[in-house]
């Protein structure tokens, strides 16, 4: 086993780190306080390949491994959660489902522009009726011969109005159940596609989480992606690859609050000294390092395995379900760390405290990762 990092991951983190730094932080409040999509910084992100990372060369992708997505992420998540949850989809869920799933005409066609950052996609999974229980699709697509007529409702769907590419599960043969669903790529010019109201949520407030509604869209039949009844599949396999990248996010939301508490330990000053040296602070610390450590090994191990080809299942729902609890918890306890300033916005622990959230219940709740890891676990 070889822990270090090779020359190129080095760059990548540190391009990564620069650009959050630089980029991300100046203004990170206000797109938070006044739900602003970072629209400038998606668009260079873009521009340095953060948005097309595991793209192959030839559709205008970065051609990066998983490990490299892993680091990226967590310094860009580090900084505004809201940025990298753009980047995390666009990834994770659209560019590798398109690239591993589509025809060579469908991925002639989008990947380009969502590798480079000009446009950017979303993955239409959730409905008021399908969170957890994702065969519950209440979304028809009905075949008509040369195109699918569909209808139905999808919810809390990250870029919902800012994406130009939407990749979007839907039940034609209702009867054969989770084996009746397809995914269809669709593009909100699509006559009935809306979208609905933003979200206002307590976390990740600069992202863009929206409603869409389908009243008779004609969607071609070109535009399916994998054999009729694929779409389970399709779904089950791209979120997968989904959880690296959100226990990624998490890492990153965890590190970062670690940062700054561990910083703000060693400038604060009480009775007599600083807060760092009392043990109550020394030792939440402790804790804070070594379970951001685990989570950041986790993380690899299941970045490791996807890039050698190997089932990364259960390492990825085990990376993102420790990942997302230590975020929670390293945020929380950052708060306290920061005392009475934790509880302003300045300081960026809040922040960080509500954006934590959301990683333990979106791309598969803590519930259920624990579904997927006690499977296979009771089955060896």
């Amino acid at each position: 086993m070889d822990f270090n990092l090779t020359e190129e991951h080095l760059m990548i983190q540190q391009a990564a780190r620069d650009f959050a730094q630089n980029e991300l932080l100046p203004g990170v409040i206000e797109r938070d306080e006044k739900q602003i999509f970072p629209t400038e910084q998606v668009k260079k992100m873009g521009q340095l390949g953060f948005m097309g990372m595991m793209v192959d060369p030839k559709y205008g992708g970065s051609g990066l491994d998983t490990i490299s997505y892993v680091i990226a992420m967590e310094e860009i998540s580090k900084v505004d959660a809201s940025a990298s949850v753009v980047m995390s989809v666009n990834n994770s869920l659209v560019c590798w489902g398109l690239q591993e799933f589509g025809t060579e005409e469908q991925k002639q066609k989008y990947l380009p522009g969502l590798a480079s950052g000009e446009i950017h996609g979303a993955f239409c999974l959730s409905e008021p009726e399908a969170g957890s229980d994702a065969t519950s699709q209440k979304t028809t697509a009905i075949d008509m011969g040369d195109h699918y007529l569909v209808n139905g409702t999808k919810n809390w769907i990250t870029n919902g109005n800012t994406a130009s590419v939407y990749l979007v599960i839907v039940q034609t043969h209702a009867e054969l159940k989770h084996k009746g669903i397809n995914v269809l790529i669709m593009t909100k010019d699509m006559p009935g596609f809306s979208v609905g109201p933003k979200e206002q949520k307590m976390g990740i407030r600069g992202s863009d989480t929206h409603s869409l509604m389908f009243s008779d869209v004609k969607v071609p039949k070109e535009n399916r992606i994998g054999e009729d009844g694929f779409g389970f599949k399709f779904a089950m396999k791209t979120l997968a690859g989904g959880r690296i990248g959100i226990a990624s996010q998490a890492l990153g939301i965890a590190s970062g609050a670690y940062e700054l508490a561990l910083k703000y330990s060693k400038e604060r000053k009480a009775f007599g000294t600083e807060i760092c040296n009392h043990q109550a602070i020394a030792f939440k610390l402790a804790d804070m390092a070594v379970n951001i450590e685990a989570a950041r090994h986790l993380c690899m191990k299941a970045a490791w395995d996807k890039d050698q080809h190997k089932n990364y299942d259960v390492s990825g729902a085990m990376a993102k379900l420790f990942a997302s609890q230590t975020a929670m918890d390293t945020a929380v306890e950052a708060v306290q760390i920061h005392g009475g300033n934790g509880y302003v916005k300045e300081y960026h622990v809040e922040r960080m405290m509500r954006d934590a959230k959301i990683t333990q219940i979106y791309e598969g709740t803590s519930e259920i990762q624990k579904i997927v890891i006690s499977r296979a676990v009771i089955s060896e």
